[in-house]
C-alpha cells in the first residue's frame, strides 16, 4: 500500500490582541513547552518557537493531514486558556485574529530556526510591524493594510 511522504516547513507568526506586551518573560519557557505539546498532539513537528511579549514565531514540520488554520486555531485557543488559567495577568489574555504562514525549503531551516531563536536581539533593531511587513513583501503576499494586525505605534 502506498504512503504519503512530505517535507513541508512552515513558519507561523501571530500577535497578542491589541499588540500589548502581555506574554511575561518569566513564563516564556513554560508557554513554549505548552505550545509545543499542542503542536505535537496535532501530529506536527515543532522545530522552533519563541514568544516575544507581543507576538510569537513558530516553525513546524507540517503534517498535511491537518490544515494550518486548524493548527493555529488550536494553538491560540489552548495557549490563551492556559495563560488565563495560570492567572499570569490582570485581565483576560487573547491572541489577535489572523496569522502569517510562510513556507521554507529544507536548506533554509537552520537559518529560520536561528532567526526565531534570536527574536529578542532582532527586535532591538526592528519593530514587529516592520518585521511582519517585510515577510509579506519578501514572500510576495498581497495584503490590505486595513486587515493586518492592530499596530501600536
Amino acid at each position: 500500500m502506498p504512503n504519503t511522504y512530505t517535507q513541508i516547513y512552515i513558519q507561523i507568526v501571530f500577535a497578542v490582541k491589541g499588540r500589548q506586551n502581555k506574554i511575561p518573560h518569566q513564563h516564556r519557557e513554560e508557554l513554549h513547552k505548552f505550545i509545543t505539546g499542542i503542536v505535537q498532539k496535532r501530529e506536527q513537528k515543532m522545530l522552533s518557537i519563541f514568544c516575544m511579549p507581543d507576538h510569537t514565531h513558530i516553525l513546524i514540520g507540517l503534517n498535511p493531514a491537518y490544515s494550518i488554520s486548524d493548527i493555529v486555531r488550536d494553538i491560540k485557543a489552548g495557549s490563551s486558556k492556559f495563560i488565563n488559567d495560570k492567572n499570569w495577568l490582570n485581565g483576560k489574555f487573547n491572541w489577535q485574529e489572523g496569522f502569517g504562514a510562510f513556507s521554507y525549503s529544507k536548506s533554509q531551516i537552520d537559518q529560520v530556526i536561528q532567526y526565531i531563536l534570536n527574536q529578542e536581539e532582532h527586535h532591538k533593531k526592528r519593530t514587529f510591524k516592520e518585521e511582519y511587513l517585510e515577510f509579506l513583501k519578501k514572500f510576495e503576499i498581497e495584503f490590505d493594510e486595513r486587515y493586518l494586525f492592530e499596530w501600536i505605534e
